[in-house]
């Protein structure tokens, strides 16, 4: 069953104009980003710092939202979008579902798992479960890879360079948080 004829000319329209939710997109960071820095409580300013710490954020949002204006402008004058033209991708050939939902998922997981296991063990299951969903399936040597991979970016932020990264199990170990 085909849809009416009033609704194939609007979805035709927005499809050759798809790039204005990318300008919708910024749009709407852009106002949050102003929204949330105008409504935070101000402070912070000083004789060494007279702009305070509300600068930067009030840059960027306005800086967002000119972006997302001018790309609207540019779209519907007529302006579109490179295709992507790299030598390495097949553009007729369509995503593989599968690998961006197991890298979704692994994301995901390890963001949940961070605060209960800690960044070691975690990171681990991150980086072997990344590898998997792109194909290797090495065992023993993915999973000891992504251990090891895993503890010296732990040992390098929260040891060396003072970012905090929960250590979980492995709490106290290597001077660890």
């Amino acid at each position: 069953m085909t849809a009416p004829a009033e609704v194939q000319p609007a979805r035709s329209w927005w499809k050759e104009h798809s790039e204005l939710g990318v300008s919708a997109l910024l749009g709407a960071v852009g106002v949050l980003v102003l929204v949330n820095t105008v409504l935070e409580t101000r402070g912070g300013t000083s004789s060494s710092d007279p702009l305070g710490p509300h600068a930067v954020p009030l840059l960027v949002g306005g800086l967002l939202v000119l972006l997302s204006v001018l790309l609207t402008i540019d779209v519907l004058r007529g302006g579109k979008g490179e295709a992507e033209a790299g030598d390495d991708i097949d553009l007729a050939h369509p995503a593989d579902k599968r690998t961006v939902g197991l890298l979704a998922g692994v994301v995901l997981a390890t963001a949940v798992l961070i605060p209960l296991i800690g960044w070691p063990l975690a990171g681990a299951g991150l980086f072997w479960g990344a590898t998997y969903a792109l194909g290797s399936r090495e065992i023993p040597r993915d999973p000891l890879i992504a251990a090891a991979v895993s503890l010296v970016t732990w040992i390098v932020f929260d040891g060396l360079l003072g970012v905090d990264l929960p250590g979980g199990p492995l709490m106290g170990m290597f001077g660890g948080s």
